[in-house]
């Protein structure tokens, strides 16, 4: 389905609300909107945020055409005067938020979205959309790169989801450190690095294997990668190295004990000489797959299902929600939910990352500007007292929240593979300041604690 703009990404009732609004005289009060998540699953050290970049993509193309405005007349829901409004719409607010890469953890406002309600209210659905499914993409992702300690990894999970969304997940996968993917779509518009060669079917396709390995390595060249397990491993390992010789590339394990086959193979490639052959695997693997497989003698791995569906935890939950709106005094007053669960701490809010040397050591999120700095003036008393934690004296607040867009505008434009770049190095330098060790395992608790007030940093550091 071709979309030519995101307006549409959308429920209804983000459009009944802003024509409720305007009735009542309240839609264009300022308003402050927050996306966080309440928690994290269980096990998960941390998130990963992805997906920024498509939001502000995705905001830039928030209109509504000819097209658009036809089929919400047909359905009936809005007035004459809601869908002229809407004619016209264009966001002009401001959006700040964490980069793109940046980890976070419950109550981490990621992103803040600034403007008028019926400016802002629209933005609900398409900016959780992607964040949602990008974040779970990723989440999951970092972790097994995490596990997969150095190997290179491959996106291959194109085709166990919905095709705009493989696209999405590849973009996601590189951005937390997969090497590549087989999604040519992603290459072609992010420059994804694409990697593959041959599946089962091609093998099955001559009349025997040697015939297939012969066609393949005479079209890619010796250091192709075979696939070994169609048949007999041991008997097509054995074809491959005497076809293409030592400089085979690698081979590929796709199903059945692959830590016992991959000391097998790698045993059996160095008696045939083939010492730099390298031995890859497939075949539904996670991170805890991983760490079971963390001593078998193989250079990389395939992932698929169990990256482009979050893991079993697609959808991180992230909300988005009001926390600060215009009175009728013209005064902006904090607001939030009390419900049982599901309470939201009103108030727009900063966000550090307390950095004590060169690790993190708690998520710093203070409703507004006057908290900040009061937070500052105890650190600094501490500090000038003399009788403080030496912990005090090594602790920095690095800043989590940059502009992304001001006055409807993106503050700094990028091609898509540009963005995709700077987002990959900004996680894996957010990822070391936890100084997690591989050998700690996939789950475990929540990282670092996130903190809402003065004293409970200071309880953190002690």
């Amino acid at each position: 389905m071709d979309i030519v703009t995101s307006a549409l990404l959308t429920d209804l009732y983000e459009l009944t609300m802003l024509e409720a609004a305007r009735a009542a005289g309240t839609a264009s009060r300022r308003c402050v909107f927050e996306v966080f998540t309440r928690s994290l699953p269980e096990g998960r050290r941390y998130g990963a945020l992805a997906g920024t970049g498509r939001v502000l993509d995705a905001i830039a193309d928030f209109r509504f055409d000819d097209a658009d405005l036809r089929y919400l007349r047909r359905t009936g829901a809005l007035g004459e005067e809601t869908l002229e409004h809407l004619a016209s719409y264009r966001f002009t607010g401001d959006v700040h938020g964490y980069a793109e890469g940046e980890l976070y953890f419950p109550g981490s406002p990621v992103l803040r979205i600034e403007g008028t309600f019926e400016n802002a209210v629209l933005l609900e659905t398409v900016v959780l959309s992607i964040l949602n499914h990008d974040s779970g993409v990723a989440s999951a992702g970092s972790r097994m790169v995490t596990a997969a300690r150095g190997r290179p990894l491959i996106e291959m999970g194109g085709r166990r989801v919905h095709e705009d969304a493989a696209i999405a997940a590849a973009r996601a996968a590189y951005l937390v450190g997969f090497a590549s993917t087989s999604n040519l779509a992603a290459g072609a518009h992010y420059r994804v690095p694409v990697a593959g060669t041959s599946a089962h079917a091609f093998t099955l396709l001559f009349d025997g294997e040697e015939d297939a390995f012969r066609a393949q390595l005479a079209t890619q060249g010796a250091g192709t990668t075979v696939l070994v397990d169609t048949y007999d491993v041991d008997s097509a390992v054995r074809t491959a190295v005497e076809i293409a010789g030592p400089a085979l590339g690698a081979v590929r394990l796709d199903s059945g004990d692959l830590a016992a086959q991959a000391h097998e193979v790698r045993a059996l490639l160095d008696s045939l000489g083939a010492t730099s052959t390298r031995v890859t695997a497939t075949g539904d693997l996670d991170e805890h797959r991983l760490e079971e497989l963390k001593g078998a003698p193989l250079d990389g791995y395939g992932i698929g299902t169990r990256l482009v569906t979050g893991g079993g935890h697609p959808a991180p939950g992230f909300v988005y929600k009001l926390v600060e709106r215009e009175g009728a005094d013209g005064q902006m007053h904090p607001v939030g939910k009390r419900s049982t669960d599901k309470a939201t701490l009103g108030a727009g809010k900063a966000a550090y990352r307390m950095v004590v040397g060169d690790r993190a050591r708690a998520e710093l999120v203070l409703p507004g500007e006057a908290e900040v700095a009061e937070f500052e003036r105890e650190l600094t008393a501490e500090l000038i007292s003399g009788t403080s934690n030496p912990d005090w004296a090594r602790t920095r607040l690095r800043p989590l929240q940059v502009p992304l867009i001001e006055g409807g505008e993106d503050v700094a434009p990028r091609r898509a593979p540009a963005r995709l770049e700077a987002a990959r190095e900004r996680h894996a330098a957010s990822l070391a300041e936890l100084g997690l060790s591989p050998d700690e395992g996939p789950d475990g608790e929540i990282a670092i604690p996130t903190v809402t007030d003065g004293a409970e940093a200071a309880r953190v550091l002690g």
